[in-house]
């Protein structure tokens, strides 16, 4: 079972807006980083933001900042990346990833730090 489930991708013109939204199931991942990731054709996987488990400390990608939001809410076991001024570049499959259970406060922005992963939802935004 996929602890992990992403939605709310599409197809978008530049400009536009999408929310993306990570499900989890089957585990409590309220003390849990949680983080997003993207990754375009023929490139590798890029930071795009990422929550803090307590605090709601957020971390995001310089590309990204000032357009995309990453939020919890923990009662809803969702994390959410709202997507606004979308641009072509940012045409990717964008995975959910949740860090191991931790006390620490800020949250990781290497892939390799976080242990869980969606299966991704595709972002197409057109010119």
């Amino acid at each position: 079972q996929v602890p992990l489930v992403e939605s709310g991708g599409g197809l978008v013109q530049a400009g536009g807006s999408l929310r993306l939204s990570c499900a989890t199931s089957g585990r409590d991942f309220g003390r849990n980083h949680m983080g997003w990731f993207r990754q375009a054709p023929g490139q590798e996987r890029e930071f795009v933001a990422a929550i803090s488990w307590i605090g709601g400390l957020t971390k995001y990608a310089d590309s990204v900042k000032g357009r995309l939001s990453i939020s919890r809410n923990n009662a809803k076991n969702t994390v959410y990346l709202q997507m606004n001024s979308l641009k072509p570049e940012d045409t990717a499959v964008y995975y959910c990833a949740a860090g191991p259970t931790t006390t620490a406060t800020i949250p990781p922005i290497r892939a390799g730090d976080y242990e869980y992963w969606g299966q991704g939802t595709q972002v197409t935004v057109s010119s």
